[in-house]
């Protein structure tokens, strides 16, 4: 197997974060979205959506969208469990997954790309206005996870889950979107300096 990675990009970080929090290490390619890789005719034929990560199989077959990867990688090692230990815990994982990837990093994703003028080429048209009116609703949501972590350590429970994955990941990449979070928000400050400490964070 191997993975097509961006560095800097926040769905292929989700996967590496992952993988290391289960130990597992895999040969790399290195798609440089700066430079438009994604757009060319080698990755292409890899991804046709032209979007990182991508996971080829021994077999050949392309998996992408990054926790459809990261669900295959938790079948075939199942420790420490990353989606839930249970039937209840896995449901309360998936609703927190689902709420952080639309109401946090698709947020800050979407005031990034219509923001920064190293995705001028990449979203066509930038929607100045766009960028402007998701910055709030990113601000809000850590707010509201603010008050959420006030009840537990964790994003989903008490224990660190993928759920935990994308919110540090949305939450480090708002810097680079230019949103910053209010002073008084201690819990979730709290929780992403713990989470951050994990040597998987530096994936």
């Amino acid at each position: 197997m191997k993975l097509y990675d961006s560095p800097h990009a926040p769905n292929p970080r989700r996967v590496r974060i992952f993988l290391a929090e289960k130990g597992v290490s895999l040969p790399m390619v290195s798609v440089d979205l700066g430079r438009l890789e994604q757009k060319g005719a080698e990755f292409s034929a890899v991804n046709p959506l032209r979007r990182t990560p991508a996971l080829e199989l021994d077999s050949g077959e392309i998996l992408t969208e990054s926790v459809a990867i990261c669900r295959y990688f938790e079948e075939l090692y199942p420790q420490p469990p990353l989606f839930g230990r249970d039937a209840l815990e896995r449901a309360r994982v998936e609703m927190w997954q689902r709420r952080i990837e639309f109401e946090f990093l698709a947020p800050i994703i979407h005031a990034f790309r219509h923001s920064h003028p190293a995705m001028r080429e990449m979203e066509q048209p930038q929607i100045a206005e766009w960028a402007e009116a998701n910055k709030p609703r990113a601000e809000r949501f850590a707010r509201f996870l603010d008050a959420e972590l006030a009840q537990r350590r964790y994003i989903a429970g008490d224990v660190f889950t993928i759920a935990d994955i994308t919110a540090l990941v949305a939450a480090d990449f708002a810097r680079p979107a230019r949103i910053a979070f209010a002073d008084d928000l201690g819990h979730f400050a709290r929780w992403r300096a713990e989470v951050s400490s994990r040597p998987s964070a530096a994936a």
